[in-house]
């Protein structure tokens, strides 16, 4: 089975941040559809529709990652 990678599913205690934050911040919006854009490409390749080299998809991770903690970054300085 395919993890669920948005952000409210990670951050569920941030729900109400999450959400100001789409509102208020275009910043924010942007980076959050880079990483929703390449958790879609993450998920089309376990699910075996894409076919990509582990290289490939271990970047695509290692990208993942690095828009989650800026994500975070900015969804714990707005509380």
């Amino acid at each position: 089975m395919i993890e669920n990678h948005d952000l409210f599913h990670e951050f569920p205690e941030h729900s109400d941040i999450i959400r100001k934050l789409t509102l208020a911040d275009d910043d924010f919006v942007k980076m959050m559809r880079d990483y929703d854009d390449v958790d879609h490409k993450i998920q089309r390749i376990e699910q075996r529709v894409e076919a990509a080299s582990l290289m490939y998809e271990e970047e695509l991770k290692k990208l993942r990652v690095g828009l989650k903690d800026r994500l975070y970054k900015l969804i714990v300085a707005a509380k």
